[in-house]
């Protein structure tokens, strides 16, 4: 076996590990952000809502151009998918017919498989159920 082989199978020392831990300890402990979205008052509609969801796009999407990923900060923008998907799902259980993305979002094959592929992982699902519900349903 070669050393640089070696070196990376090397495991820490049980001091190194009781270091770790011991600064672990010690260190600050924060608290995690949490992000609320504003409520949205009973009476909106759903024409005073697409404003502000193009608004928000928009800012996101500037976000990105500028490759300011820290602008796009990760709990608002869990709620925002969880928020979209819902949204999705409820229109398209009520029979409307339309893709989630239109070709003006300019997804990228990477863009649609890694959040595919984060949405199995956030629901605990296998590649094989999203086929099996494939078939089951014809959709």
């Amino acid at each position: 076996m070669s050393s640089s082989k070696a070196a990376v199978k090397a495991k820490p020392s049980p001091a190194k590990k009781s270091a770790a831990k011991a600064a672990a300890k010690t260190a600050p402990k924060r608290k995690a952000a949490v992000v609320k979205l504003a409520a949205v008052p009973a009476a909106s509609t759903p024409a005073s809502v697409g404003p502000q969801m193009t608004e928000t796009a928009v800012l996101i999407e500037k976000a990105l151009r500028a490759g300011d990923l820290s602008a796009i900060p990760a709990e608002p923008l869990q709620q925002i998918l969880a928020a979209a998907a819902k949204a999705y799902s409820a229109k398209r259980e009520a029979g409307e017919q339309f893709h989630p993305v239109s070709r003006a979002g300019r997804l990228t094959p990477t863009d649609i498989m890694v959040t595919a592929n984060g949405l199995l992982r956030s629901g605990n699902l296998q590649i094989f159920e999203l086929g099996m519900w494939q078939s089951w349903t014809g959709d």
